[in-house]
């Protein structure tokens, strides 16, 4: 089992959302490195779903991944803002996951912790310019993030 981060702003798509449809395909990824990274997801790998561009950003969550080597849909949707011209059913250029959901943390595990807890060698995350919406996390780290959620009363 391999463990990732997912990024979604919560006014786009939230973790009480991902809780509320039990499952979802991860659509609209248009980075290249962010869809390799969705190319190398199996079944049964763990996601920690991140809450960005919000008053305290981090991780809030964690989703599984339930199905693979999907074709994303929002490439060929002309309404779509993920539309992408150059995509063919014959030739798509963007792939994903369904993911589902596994459980809400009891609170934020913040950008500001895990800069305090890792290095960007340690996690691709707080590297300075990080922008990816999909990366991996080592084991030893995921293992680490797990241990920093507060548990409930």
């Amino acid at each position: 089992m391999n463990y990732w981060l997912i990024k979604s702003e919560p006014s786009v798509y939230s973790i009480e959302k991902m809780q509320q449809e039990k499952s979802c395909i991860w659509d609209g990824v248009r980075n290249y490195q962010a869809r390799n990274f969705l190319r190398h997801m199996v079944r049964g790998d763990l996601v920690f779903f991140y809450h960005s561009n919000t008053k305290h950003p981090g991780i809030i969550g964690l989703v599984q991944v339930i199905e693979t080597e999907i074709i994303d849909p929002t490439q060929f949707d002309t309404n779509s803002q993920y539309y992408d011209p150059k995509s063919t059913s014959e030739n798509p250029r963007w792939q994903t996951v369904r993911v589902e959901f596994v459980e809400q943390f009891p609170s934020v595990i913040t950008l500001a912790q895990l800069k305090q807890e890792f290095t960007p060698d340690d996690l691709l995350l707080v590297r300075r310019g990080n922008r990816l919406s999909v990366m991996p996390v080592a084991q030893d780290i995921a293992e680490k993030i797990l241990g920093m959620k507060i548990p409930k009363d």
